[in-house]
């Protein structure tokens, strides 16, 4: 139950006990229309009807919240692994900057240029690999 939609946990509910759209939106005292609406999680029930629909389904209030919104199943963590990838291909490309403008300059020692050009090669190594692992091309 904690990992449905407050929409799929309504119309779950309203299923569980046998009613029809249009019977629950007359104990709550809206339209059809509306119910459908929260159960697809185009909208969602006034905040004030929310211990209504609790009494309605025999539930408290917390158990009919206890429910992760559509964005936050997976898109923070969606995100947080696109920025750690740009962080990586950022590093490569500084490192692979570096080492130009150091040996352009004269300024770049043997080990110093492999030691950047390593930590280069291991970024873009991280990034290609994290692209394989979720499925899709960097």
């Amino acid at each position: 139950m904690s990992t449905q939609t407050l929409g799929a946990m309504i119309a779950s509910l309203r299923k569980e006990h046998g009613m029809a759209q249009l019977e629950l939106a007359e104990k709550m005292g809206v339209t059809d229309k509306a119910v459908s609406k929260w159960e697809r999680d185009v909208s969602c029930p006034d905040i004030n009807l929310l211990p209504k629909l609790a009494e309605v389904f025999d539930v408290s209030v917390d158990q009919l919240m206890r429910v992760k919104s559509k964005s936050q199943a997976g898109g923070i963590r969606k995100e947080a692994e696109r920025i750690i990838v740009l962080a990586f291909k950022a590093v490569a490309l500084a490192m692979g900057v570096a080492v130009l403008v150091l040996s352009i300059l004269g300024s770049l020692d043997m080990r110093t240029g492999f030691t950047l050009l390593g930590i280069g090669l291991v970024c873009v190594g991280i990034t290609l690999f994290s692209g394989q692992a979720s499925g899709k091309d960097s």
